[in-house]
């Protein structure tokens, strides 16, 4: 970002007299006499509009900015129009009553790397080949009944994690929560995807440089640049944010070129289908691109895939150890939750997804861990024509966001806001399905996030499974009361200072 300000600052200028007239067409056009205008906003600066105000954390200042210009409020970032919604009500009129006209998403540049942003079904526009990714995604991979029959997988990884806990228990060391929750929730996509680990909790493993190249590759595609908020500049790639996502996407496509060359000489052979008792979704790909040549090809799998990983990794990790952080902060609530764990599985006993139903406290731990640190705390969308929400234009082009963040801490839609009470959603019905717009953290409408079922089944049985089996401290003594809980704004918000905690194994669970 200081890279970023030192371009606005020094280099932009030059160009300020150039554009200047662009800055005047805007504003006539927008206030056009007997037409829609734009919603409210904060004074915009020539060229650079309101982009220092947006700063570091955009979560937080939109919507401060909020609580002054309103629940839709316009914002000018260099040449790109944005609309910001803030409100429940006007969540609801942007996801659901004006779906069709902003269903198409905003990026930042690194996704354009190998057209990523053509073939991607998370970034992509609403085209056929997207609806069918959608379909392929939704069908073979993220259906009741193909999570049903992954449930055993997910059991698997869950054991894997808890054996490292516990040796690192053994020994006394504190845990990287935030890497712990990331393999597992790695190897479990590698699993439905490939029928293979691409990460284990050994941090010497071979498997480490393709950990870290997803997790480089979320932290570049989150990073603002210029050439996001002023097109002619994109090609100069002048905080080289697209040079470092390319390095990223070469390193994945290259493992998952190996995986796909190596299924498809295997699949090759007559033994093949009876080697395995069940296909996994790479095999579906592979049987859909005979089926399905212009819309599946090799290289739309191999962008698919990334989708997959990207989406599916770091958003779960990051909602594990923001529920950890909080629960450890606040050791009351942890006991309750281990009273009610322990009390549903007995002594000596394993978490199994269908204890989760009887577990309604741990629901609303994680229920409330999304309201306070959704993973994705402003979701992206594009106006693909002109719309009208409250009366405002929604000019076609512009990128709409949608604070998430803002609207969880909203003390006209909850009370005590800023606490972490999950006590709140055991009195109140609200789910996370995308209908009650209070609660959004995946989305609503046609891009809502299809796999949530997936990530919130591996959420509630890994927090369940960790608070069964052990009590947690922080490291080196320090106070719960004392711990960092500020966040790091990037495609997912993380925990800006990541949690490290001692396991305590609880003797009267040990066999």
């Amino acid at each position: 970002m200081d890279v970023l300000y030192l371009i606005l600052c020094f280099v932009l200028p030059c160009f300020l007299f150039f554009f200047s007239f662009i800055t005047v067409k805007t504003r006539s056009n927008s206030n056009g006499s007997g037409q829609a205008k734009l919603p409210p906003g904060p004074q915009k600066l020539p060229v650079v509009g309101n982009i220092f105000q947006v700063g570091y954390n955009p979560h937080r200042s939109l919507t401060a900015l909020s609580k002054t210009y309103g629940p839709i409020m316009s914002l000018k970032l260099g040449s790109l129009t944005t609309i910001v919604i803030s409100s429940p009500e006007a969540a609801k009129e942007a996801l659901k009553t004006q779906d069709h006209l902003l269903s198409a998403r905003t990026f930042n540049d690194p996704v354009r790397v190998f057209d990523h942003h053509e073939f991607s079904f998370a970034w992509g526009p609403p085209s056929a080949r997207w609806r069918f990714l959608r379909k392929v995604a939704t069908t073979h991979l993220l259906s009741t009944q193909r999570l049903k029959s992954m449930e055993s997988l997910r059991k698997k990884k869950v054991e894997e994690l808890l054996s490292f806990i516990n040796k690192c228990s053994e020994r006394g060391e504190a845990v990287d929560m935030a890497r712990a929750f990331f393999v597992t929730a790695l190897n479990i996509i590698s699993n439905a995807l490939f029928s293979t680990d691409l990460a284990i909790h050994d941090t010497k493993s071979p498997h480490e440089l393709f950990h870290n190249t997803v997790i480089r590759l979320m932290n570049v595609t989150g990073k603002p640049n210029a050439g996001d908020y002023f097109p002619f500049l994109r090609f100069l790639d002048l905080q080289g944010t697209r040079k470092e996502a390319t390095v990223c996407t070469e390193i994945l496509f290259k493992v998952f070129q190996e995986l796909i060359d190596a299924r498809m000489a295997k699949r090759s052979t007559q033994t093949y289908r009876k080697e395995i008792s069940s296909f996994d979704f790479l095999d579906t790909l592979l049987d859909l691109t005979q089926e399905n040549k212009a819309e599946l090809s090799i290289n739309i799998i191999k962008h698919f895939v990334q989708d997959l990983f990207t989406a599916g990794t770091d958003t779960n990790s990051t909602t594990m150890e923001w529920a950890m952080s909080e629960l450890i902060r606040n050791p009351e609530k942890m006991v309750k939750a281990q009273s009610e764990i322990r009390q549903v599985i007995g002594q000596n006993g394993v978490v199994q997804e269908s204890d989760i139903p009887k577990l309604p406290y741990l629901q609303a731990i994680v229920k409330e861990t999304l309201r306070l640190h959704p993973a994705a705390p402003l979701i992206p969308r594009r106006a693909e024509s002109d719309a009208h929400i409250f009366g405002f234009l929604v000019p076609k082009n512009a990128s709409v966001l949608v604070n998430v963040w803002g609207m969880g801490r909203d003390s006209s839609v909850w009370e005590n806001p800023t606490r972490f009470e999950p006590e709140r959603f055991l009195l109140r019905e609200i789910d996370v399905k995308g209908k009650d717009f209070e609660l959004i953290p995946f989305g609503s409408g046609r891009r809502m996030c299809p796999g949530s079922p997936m990530a919130l089944r591996t959420m509630f049985l890994v927090l369940a499974s960790l608070l069964y089996s052990f009590d947690w401290k922080l490291q080196n003594g320090v106070f719960p009361e004392n711990m960092d809980m500020s966040d790091a704004f990037g495609v997912t918000l993380r925990k800006a200072k990541p949690l490290r905690a001692v396991p305590i194994k609880q003797s009267v669970l040990s066999p």
